[in-house]
């Protein structure tokens, strides 16, 4: 069975898009942009909501290629070029880079791959991994908390039961940000 974790960057408010889906409080420093660089090197497989995708596939495809790119965004491009990837919309979007997309029930479909084998799978995007969160199958939380209020997307959505965690790490990066990582407790 494979591992499927959910990990975000978020506001200390629990948000993780300010509104009009601003991101631009969540800048990371070079040591956390390279932590999460390895974070994603271990990912086999990427799961997506729409809006997450559109990001993600707005940057990335080309992202080595910017005359700025630094190595890490450089190497972060790429692995996410070669890692495959889901995207969940029952909204027409394009995909390319190593993906495919899901227009079906979303949990099932998770749930399906998790109970195959291979590397550990990512979940992102605020309204799919609540959805999977609701239903249970996420094993682990990485919770990347900066420190700014801003409103707008919540990080997790309302759940119908306690999740109970164990906690496995912590670790502070440049400018406050604070890692901290659950497992579930099943």
């Amino acid at each position: 069975m494979r591992k499927l974790v959910h990990g975000m960057n978020l506001t200390l408010d629990g948000y993780v898009a300010a509104p009009g889906d601003d991101l631009g409080w969540s800048e990371p420093s070079d040591e956390l942009f390279q932590w999460w660089l390895d974070q994603e090197r271990a990912i086999g497989l990427l799961l997506y909501g729409r809006k997450l995708w559109e990001t993600m596939s707005s940057y990335w495809p080309t992202g080595d290629q910017q005359p700025d790119a630094t190595p890490a965004e450089i190497e972060f491009a790429r692995n996410w070029r070669d890692t495959p990837k889901v995207v969940f919309s029952s909204a027409t979007v394009e995909v390319d880079w190593n993906t495919r997309l899901v227009t079906g029930d979303a949990v099932a479909e998770i749930t399906r791959l998790k109970a195959g084998d291979g590397k550990p799978m990512r979940v992102g995007g605020a309204t799919l991994a609540g959805a999977a969160v609701r239903a249970g199958p996420i094993d682990e939380y990485t919770i990347v908390t900066h420190p700014v209020l801003v409103g707008g997307t919540p990080f997790f959505a309302a759940l119908d039961s306690w999740v109970n965690l164990n906690l496995v790490e912590t670790r502070t990066f440049p400018g406050g940000v604070v890692l901290t990582r659950y497992e579930t407790r099943r």
